[in-house]
């Protein structure tokens, strides 16, 4: 893509941006030299009020931060989330379908990302450039190229940018990590990450008129025009490339970026190969697959990727299991990582399943319950947002692991095959269909420059 300069990128973005609109954001310093004092508020904006936004933003209320703003295109949605947060904080937030208005305002320090996969990456580079620090959610960003143009932003621009991806939170993550590191397991050569989940077919239905008040196309932003469906605005998006990485970038990313830390964060694997399709739900509306199986080849290690949207008997880590001191049933549990020692096996579960190190005839040797890290992994952003220090889950940690879901796909959708990674370079060898995969086509006004 032309390359072009950050004045004719928001020049051009005048037309809109998110679950926000972009227009004509003139570059604004605000909040970028202000050091905020050890007992001072954070003030941060709630952009994509949908319902993982208004989760989240429970979290950041309860560890002590401000909320002056939310930010939505959908009417009902803001006059919700508005709602809620001046029920928790005791004080009503301005409420704006323009981002706009939260990145030039004087009482924002961060802004936390909770639209639609397809707008994650966009926004958080904006932000990054006005001078904002950010929680985005996961999976950050649509594609390979805008991952590593977020990790620029934010370095360039001394940005703190958290990915939520909690787990890299979780103090039981963290004893599971150092049990790994004292290599009790013994050489690891097999690790196999699992997504084996269960949902529904998704039938679009006959096209209709967006809601009064309701812009679609600034919904739609970077992604190609196409008729507004309920079922895509509601949940649907989830289905299509031109929104999403399927329920592999959506949610297996969790268990996949868990693997990486626990391997201490290794570099890129040196080949990707992935079968898969459209098997069970093969009558309907989606683009992805609903059995997915991705291998990851690094030096002395293979990693597997399993994913599923079908079988009905395999479920999350429960609720009650997240509160308490107890395991899953892991053989059913979807959700869970498994690390093969030459000594001994430990199998993980994310967002509080806990940790079980066994050895043979299934004798457990050393365990360890877990919880949740939602409200430590916010209190870790807010914590970094004073001190400027790197957060657990930083971009440029995050990155790896988003590319190799990006890897994943890429590989199925040029035709279940392997391909090689070019060393360094984020890119295949020897395949320019895949290397066609690695960006998306921005359409015109929504641009992301090269130079961020």
């Amino acid at each position: 893509m032309k390359s072009i300069t950050r004045k004719s990128f928001l020049s051009k973005s005048g037309k809109g941006l998110a679950g926000t609109a972009l227009g004509g954001l003139a570059w604004s310093s605000l909040g970028r030299d202000r050091v905020l004092g050890a007992n001072e508020r954070i003030g941060v904006a709630l952009i994509g009020c949908g319902g993982r936004g208004k989760l989240v933003i429970r979290h950041f209320i309860d560890q002590g931060a401000a909320i002056p703003y939310v930010c939505d295109l959908h009417e009902e949605r803001l006059e919700e989330a508005a709602g809620l947060v001046a029920e928790l904080q005791g004080r009503k937030p301005k409420k704006t379908k323009d981002m706009r208005n939260t990145f030039d305002s004087k009482d924002v320090d961060a802004v936390l990302i909770c639209t639609p996969d397809h707008w994650h990456g966009p926004m958080s580079i904006l932000a990054c450039q006005t001078g904002k620090d950010v929680y985005v959610e996961k999976p950050h960003a649509h594609n390979i190229w805008e991952s590593r143009k977020m990790v620029e932003a934010a370095r360039k621009h001394n940005r703190i940018l958290q990915v939520g991806t909690q787990n890299r939170s979780a103090p039981y993550n963290h004893a599971a990590r150092e049990y790994v590191k004292s290599d009790e397991l013994g050489e690891v050569h097999l690790v196999k990450v699992y997504n084996l989940k269960n949902s529904k077919t998704l039938q679009l239905g006959k096209t209709d008129p967006p809601p009064r008040g309701f812009n679609w196309d600034k919904w739609l932003g970077p992604a190609p025009k196409r008729p507004y469906h309920y079922n895509i605005f509601r949940s649907g998006w989830h289905h299509f490339w031109d929104f999403s990485g399927g329920d592999l970038a959506d949610d297996g990313i969790h268990q996949l970026d868990l693997a990486m830390m626990l391997l201490g964060n290794p570099d890129l694997p040196a080949a990707v190969c992935c079968s898969g399709g459209r098997m069970h739900h093969r009558d309907d509306d989606s683009e992805v697959p609903d059995v997915q199986i991705a291998t990851f080849n690094f030096d002395g290690l293979v990693m597997t990727l399993e994913a599923t949207t079908y079988p009905r008997y395999m479920r999350k880590t429960t609720g009650t299991i997240r509160r308490k001191d107890e395991f899953p049933y892991w053989t059913q549990n979807a959700t869970r990582v498994e690390l093969y020692g030459s000594e001994l096996m430990m199998t993980i579960g994310r967002h509080g399943g806990g940790w079980q190190v066994v050895t043979s005839g299934g004798k457990v040797v050393e365990q360890m319950y877990g919880r949740p890290a939602d409200a430590p992994h916010v209190q870790d952003f807010l914590n970094c947002v004073k001190s400027r220090k790197s957060p657990n889950a930083d971009i440029e940690i995050a990155h790896p692991s988003m590319t190799m879901i990006h890897m994943a796909n890429i590989a199925h959708r040029v035709g279940n095959v392997k391909l090689r990674i070019e060393p360094g370079a984020e890119r295949f060898i020897d395949s320019n269909e895949a290397n066609q995969l690695l960006k998306r086509t921005y359409r015109k006004g929504y641009d992301l420059p090269e130079r961020v």
